[in-house]
């Protein structure tokens, strides 16, 4: 760091010597004290115990450098709020830290510290610490005394077992234990009236915790771990719950009483043993996220996991009611099916310009439903919720009128060129089929401005989707796209929204910040660390402008 970086509130700056008409009023370097200092992604090996000429710094940002230690004049920065040492590879940190009364937010993660000082819990005034990816067997028992802190991270280290002292940390909301090698839970944690996250993945559990107290519990997340039994006394304490997170355990069996978790709005049970559900989840009032692939249910079709959560809670509803086909179902159309019965709305064809053949489970459309089209001009064609393999050949007839259709709810699994030469077609809806990947030709449709692709088996953002000038909503949920190309995406200049949610993005590349048309971007249920849930949460604009503050200038 250069020297007078250190000396800045003791020396004159250079342009005063220059200039010697400075008024008093216009002397600023003799009013005020540097209270911010960024040295962050730097190569610093050292800080300089210089670091104490500057005694009204407020905020130290150190992260991303080579620092193995730390200064001991850090403990006279009795102003500080907040510091961040993070991305470093500190060992341990100086006692002298636990004299700063003021410090807000301590940052330490990604380091190589084994061991915390004892004394952690004299910062009094702390509501942040951050422990995450270090080399931790054990954490301090004055962490009673952090009464103020609201976040605590210490994922991805060593635990075994965490102390029943963090029960005192009454202003807890968050706690991420991820990644360690907890066996259980203490009992006394269960006391921790505050806590609204809770963070337990990748460890040990056998159960899942007991916490009765946690009446404003909203987030658990416990998958990756050992758990076989869902106690039923267990689930009902957590009645404020919204999200219940237990994929790849070994959970056999789910109790009736999941009924009582009445906000409860994702449930993820993805590649447990459980082979049959309670029908009555179905009657969850806000559930909009059911995972349950990787499960050897006897009682749900493989198909209809695939077609999303509204649909299976739904079935799951119509269970609950009886446990079989009623008298009235209509019988299944099949290719055999004489056109009679085919019920084609000749009315819908004339006044409305739709073409209607959805929710009959229909291996192929019926040539009597084309036919019926005549030389009446169709708009909108719904086809959805079949069992279509491929795109009807025949809608091609329709490529001079028809700009609104779809196939959603089907098993299609590749885009047939016919599909291509649809001209006009603003709006396509794809989702909830099988689809891996959209062909070249499609960047024929010049005119599409929406297309729904959310629920297919996309593993890569489909690259055709770049060059349709005129699209404004690309549709991509739960997916397993892996990575998206911000370069290509800004030159797509309608796109106002854009839906990545649950797919298996590990990075967002801060560049996407440069998109700024985006009303909507929604990147939820995603594996990336950063941007954090916190940031997502604050919407779309703000979203974009801590992406463009993260672009190497």
């Amino acid at each position: 760091v250069p020297e007078h970086v250190w000396r800045i509130n003791l020396d004159t700056p250079e342009e005063a010597q220059q200039n010697l008409s400075f008024g008093a009023a216009d002397r600023w370097w003799e009013q005020t004290d540097l209270t911010k200092l960024i040295l962050a992604s730097n190569k610093l090996q050292s800080l300089s115990e210089d670091v104490q000429l500057l005694p009204a710094l407020t905020m130290l940002d150190v992260h991303d450098n080579q620092l193995t230690s730390l200064p001991s004049a850090l403990g006279q920065l009795e102003n500080l709020q907040k510091l961040d040492v993070s991305h470093n590879k500190l060992r341990s940190l100086p006692e002298e830290l636990l004299q700063l009364p003021r410090l807000r937010s301590l940052l330490v993660q990604h380091n190589e510290l084994s061991q915390l000082p004892e004394g952690l819990g004299q910062l009094l005034s702390l509501e942040e610490l951050d422990v995450s990816n270090n080399q931790l067997t054990a954490i301090p028992t004055s962490f009673a005394l952090l009464v103020n802190v609201v976040r605590l991270n210490l994922a991805c280290n060593q635990l075994k077992e965490l102390p029943a002292d963090l029960s005192a940390m009454k202003s807890l909301r968050q706690l991420d234990c991820t990644k360690n090698y907890l066996e259980t839970v203490p009992p006394k944690l269960a006391t921790m009236a505050s806590l609204e996250q809770l963070y337990l993945r990748k460890n040990k559990l056998r159960s899942l915790p007991e916490l009765p107290s946690c009446k404003l519990l909203k987030e658990l997340h416990a998958g990756e771990n050992q758990i076989e039994i869902l106690n039923a006394e267990n689930l009902k304490q957590l009645s404020s719950l919204c999200v219940l997170e237990l994929r790849d355990n070994k959970i056999k069996a789910v109790p009736e009483e999941i009924t009582v978790l009445q906000k409860l709005e994702r449930l993820d049970l993805a590649n447990n043993d459980i082979s049959r559900l309670p029908y009555t989840l179905g009657n969850l009032p806000q559930l909009k996220f059911l995972a349950l692939e990787g499960n050897p249910l006897r009682t749900i079709r493989r198909d209809l996991l695939q077609k999303g959560t509204q649909e299976l809670l739904k079935y799951l509803r119509s269970k609950i009611q009886d446990d079989g086909p009623g008298p009235n179902e209509e019988p299944p159309v099949t290719a055999m099916t004489l056109p009679s019965q085919s019920k084609v709305n000749i009315h819908a064809i004339t006044t409305l310009k739709l073409l209607e053949y959805s929710d009959k489970q229909a291996a192929e459309i019926p040539e009597a439903v084309f036919d019926a089209v005549g030389a009446n001009p169709v708009a909108t064609v719904n086809f959805s919720k079949n069992q279509l393999r491929e795109i009807p050949p025949r809608l091609v007839e329709l490529k001079d009128s028809v700009c609104d259709v779809s196939l959603g709810f089907n098993k299609i699994s590749s885009i047939s060129s016919e599909l291509c030469l649809l001209q006009k077609l603003t709006h396509l809806d794809l989702r909830n089929n099988v689809l891996t990947a959209l062909p070249e030709e499609m960047e024929a449709l010049k005119r599409l401005h929406t297309i729904n692709l959310a629920f297919n088996r996309f593993k890569v953002f489909p690259s055709v989707l770049y060059h349709l000038p005129a699209l404004e909503t690309i549709l991509l949920s739960n997916n397993q796209v892996g990575s998206i190309d911000p370069v290509q995406l800004k030159g797509l200049d309608k796109l106002g929204t854009l839906d990545l949610q649950n797919n298996d993005l590990l990075q967002v590349p801060p560049e996407l910040g440069n998109c700024e048309n985006l009303r909507s971007l929604l990147l939820e249920g995603n594996p990336f660390r950063t941007p954090r849930a916190a940031v997502l949460a604050k919407g779309t604009a703000a979203l974009l402008e801590y992406l463009r503050s993260r672009i190497p200038s």
